[in-house]
């Protein structure tokens, strides 16, 4: 790691200490960060995460928040379906490349590890994968549209 890349990740940790964000991945070339901080609250400025991470090289910046509302959660639970959540901030894709089908829409059945669609974070396509067995009833995230850590993207009733 040479010099800069050094001030850059202490300015990161800085910038995630500052905004109580608790957890973060981070993957540039052959460099693998995984950061986790016991004491976090919610209160991410998800904009200036994402201003942080363009000056950086990585992805472009977020300009709003997520989508997903503390309701959509709550229906979930209530209804017994289990949501399929974001491992990382980036942006949801629900296909593989622009004019592809999605891999998955409401009403098809998938198995643990088919692939739901794919979060870009800083110019990685990470495909994210089913965790449970069961039907789609719901895709919660929109695609082309940012995601934060832990945000629900997909509704799956399991068998």
């Amino acid at each position: 790691m040479n010099p800069n890349e050094l001030n850059e990740l202490r300015e990161l940790v800085e910038f995630l200490k500052e905004n109580k964000i608790g957890e973060f991945d981070l993957e540039r070339g052959d460099l693998k960060v995984r950061l986790k901080f016991e004491s976090a609250t919610a209160g991410v400025d998800i904009a200036q995460l994402g201003r942080l991470l363009a000056a950086q090289g990585g992805a472009a910046p977020l300009t709003h928040a997520p989508a997903h509302t503390h309701t959509a959660a709550v229906e979930a639970e209530e209804s017994g379906l289990q949501e399929v959540k974001s491992p990382i901030v980036g942006t949801f894709y629900e296909a593989g490349s622009p004019g592809a089908s999605a891999y998955v829409k409401v009403g098809d059945q998938v198995e643990v590890g088919t692939v739901l669609c794919i979060v870009e974070a800083m110019k990685l396509m990470n495909e994210i994968e089913s965790d449970v067995a069961g039907e789609i009833v719901k895709q919660i995230a929109v695609n082309g549209a940012p995601v934060e850590f832990g945000q629900p993207l997909y509704a799956i009733k399991p068998r």
